[in-house]
């Protein structure tokens, strides 16, 4: 007699940070969230360039953000797009306002709404973190 296990669910795919990204994805795992700020226009941007695209200027430093804000526009997936999110279905994506003046986007959850305040998940992967969201029910 031979018992059958089910095999596990692919792994998610994997980011490779470049030069740009690296320090946004180290603080992610550490939970923190850093964001490049232009040396010369002072604005935040993301994602991380090579150069600021607010004003062209390629310095810039880094900053620690909260990863607090709103929920500007949400959809919810049906269909995996990829066989690692096939058993998580339905979830939902959403674009997300930080409060320290960029947008971006993450997995939600909690009840999505436009303008629906939300707070920083970190979902910690084999080898990365990934920065979610929760809606702060009020």
């Amino acid at each position: 007699m031979t018992i059958e296990t089910a095999a596990a669910p692919p792994a998610p795919p994997t980011p490779t940070p470049d030069e740009d990204s690296a320090p946004y994805w180290a603080a992610l795992a550490e939970h923190r969230v850093l964001l490049p700020i232009c040396d010369s226009c002072s604005a935040r941007h993301f994602p991380p360039t090579p150069a600021c695209p607010h004003c062209g200027h390629p310095h810039t430093h880094w900053e620690e953000v909260p990863a607090t804000g709103s929920v500007y526009s949400f959809i919810t997936v049906h269909r995996a797009f990829d066989p690692a999110f096939a058993d998580q279905v339905p979830y939902v994506i959403a674009t997300v306002d930080l409060q320290a003046g960029v947008r971006t986007v993450g997995r939600l959850s909690g009840t999505p709404a436009i303008g629906a305040r939300v707070s920083p998940e970190f979902t910690d992967h084999d080898g990365w973190t990934e920065l979610r969201f929760r809606v702060v029910e009020s």
